[in-house]
């Protein structure tokens, strides 16, 4: 309806609920040529465009391997047994990991570009409600660079630490909490600390502004976003 009304658009992420939905929406702006964008700010943000330059600048050397561990511990919400849309697979079918996974999956292809295969493991462990609750899954990109994760929502705590393996070294940080980025090689490590601002989307409206007034290229568009929508739907198959 947006695109038929001519005007410009920024979707909240994932897109849609379907990699064919997400394709139908891209094809909606691009046949009346209008500019579309999704929230996927982290792209946009200080702390991630810095493992972007460590990675482009060979801080680890060649880059081999990612991974993203994500735990968290059961909530009171889904304890009590009352009802939580992100739970109901008729919604959701991935629960949590479909709100959660596709920051991380899409923060890895703005790194490592498009993914070539992509295949993963889901169940429901715990019986709390009827989406999955536990997922792992790995990938390779069309670079060679290989990946694995694991999404678990009924761990005794909560982690989160995505780790990119190279010939020299390893960066670790994290795509939700605030720690700082490390940088570990044979001989020395260093911390690098680079707070969020306020207002976490700033950088991220910012771009759009850019993209809009003085036709810049914002890192984050509907069609960037089709990467993480068909790795998540591999994933679950």
């Amino acid at each position: 309806m947006v695109a038929a009304a001519n005007k410009p658009c920024c979707i909240e992420k994932p897109l849609a609920p379907s990699h064919a939905d997400c394709c139908t929406i891209v094809a909606a702006f691009a046949e009346k040529e209008l500019p579309l964008f999704v929230a996927y700010y982290r792209r946009s943000l200080p702390r991630f465009k810095k493992v972007q330059q460590l990675i482009e600048s060979g801080a680890i050397g060649e880059v081999r391997h990612i991974s993203w561990q994500l735990q968290k511990a059961i909530n009171a919400w889904d304890k009590s047994g009352e009802y939580n849309w992100r739970t109901d697979k008729v919604i959701a079918r991935g629960g949590y990991f479909d709100d959660l996974a596709s920051h991380g999956l899409d923060l890895f292809a703005f790194y490592f570009g498009d993914y070539e295969t992509v295949n993963g493991l889901a169940t429901n462990q715990q019986g709390l409600y009827s989406a999955f609750d536990a997922v792992s899954a790995n990938w390779m990109f069309k670079n060679g660079i290989t990946g694995s994760g694991f999404w678990n929502f009924g761990c005794s705590e909560n982690t989160d630490c995505a780790e990119i393996f190279g010939s020299q070294g390893k960066i670790i940080f994290s795509v939700f909490d605030e720690k700082p980025i490390r940088i570990v090689s044979v001989d020395k490590e260093e911390i690098i600390q680079i707070e969020n601002p306020h207002h976490v989307q700033i950088p991220h409206v910012e771009n759009l502004r850019h993209a809009l007034l003085y036709n810049g290229i914002h890192p984050s568009t509907g069609t960037s976003s089709l990467q993480s929508s068909w790795a998540m739907e591999e994933i679950l198959k």
